[in-house]
């Protein structure tokens, strides 16, 4: 029988993830409130932001502000599309770093107007480079399981591409069900092969609650031998680039769901709420996922 872990870590991707997609301008100072409170409340992993173009990506304009505001408490990463993105970050004193790749080729190209192998051939280099520089190198798996344009993507392909990145000397893949319609079955088979092929790596498992399946596919995860995990606080998050995807799993969720199984996290619950409720006025919907509905209902 399957033994859970002890632990789990959860990586907060709300400040980037969650708010990269939200119609609203978050001023700086919010975000960073919001950063802060994360932090109190024991996310030690975070995505903070994005050295993006503000021209496609509006909300993420203030990153290298947010690099110099933020204090420095475990590891804190960046997304970074492309090698201006990764120059921006380092200079502005980034020390991990995020890169980003579709399984599938026309996810890919409405993201970044490149194929798969284009935007991998762009990468290796960039990716060796900073390796050899001693940054840390997080890449984002996008659409490994479905994408909005071509459906179900072949799990193989999957797996060869996390390979190469693997081969290029990435400390960590994230593995992402994109638009949320993954299944806890696809779930465990995926990173069950994942976690036998790539034994050396850290894996963390990334999914989205298009179709409130999120923490069945975590805790799929979680059986396949999975204990990082990205989550963002509230709910927020959608991509941009995909059609369909609603908000990432709540860390809230999680955490209470991991709790109650007895697998610790080093999250406290009541300051994560606290936290949330700092950024709740600053985006369009109010946030509702089941465990911070609960929280605003006992107030």
């Amino acid at each position: 029988m399957f033994s859970l872990p002890k632990t789990t870590t959860i990586i907060e991707v709300g400040p980037r993830d969650g708010l990269q997609n939200e119609a609203r301008n978050v001023n700086t100072e919010d975000k960073l409130d919001f950063i802060r409170a994360l932090q109190e409340a024991g996310l030690q992993e975070m995505e903070l932001t994005s050295f993006v173009s503000p021209k496609w990506v509006p909300q993420m304009a203030d990153a290298r502000d947010i690099i110099a505001g933020v204090k420095r408490a475990g590891r804190q990463m960046v997304l970074t599309p492309n090698e201006r993105g990764i120059t921006s970050a380092l200079e502005a004193g980034a020390d991990a770093i995020a890169v980003f790749v579709g399984v599938s080729n026309s996810f890919n190209e409405k993201n970044i107007n490149k194929t798969t192998a284009q935007s991998m051939e762009a990468l290796k280099p960039l990716i060796e480079k900073v390796k050899r520089d001693g940054v840390f190198v997080r890449a984002c798996i996008s659409t490994a399981f479905h994408c909005p344009f071509e459906g179900k993507v072949d799990p193989r392909d999957t797996v060869e591409l996390c390979r190469q990145f693997v081969d290029w000397g990435v400390d960590e893949l994230s593995v992402a069900d994109t638009i949320g319609l993954a299944d806890p079955q696809e779930s465990h088979e995926l990173f069950s092969r994942l976690k036998e092929q790539f034994p050396d790596v850290l894996i963390a498992a990334h999914f989205h609650d298009t179709r409130r399946m999120a923490l069945a596919n975590a805790y799929a995860a979680l059986l396949a031998g999975v204990d990082r995990f990205d989550a963002s606080a509230g709910g927020l998050g959608g991509c941009p680039f995909a059609p369909g995807a609603t908000g990432n799993v709540a860390t809230e969720d999680l955490v209470h769901m991991f709790h109650h199984m007895g697998v610790d996290t080093g999250v406290d619950l009541e300051k994560l709420y606290e936290a949330i409720s700092l950024i709740e006025p600053h985006v369009s919907n109010p946030l509702q996922t089941g465990m911070y509905t609960l929280y605003k209902n006992r107030k």
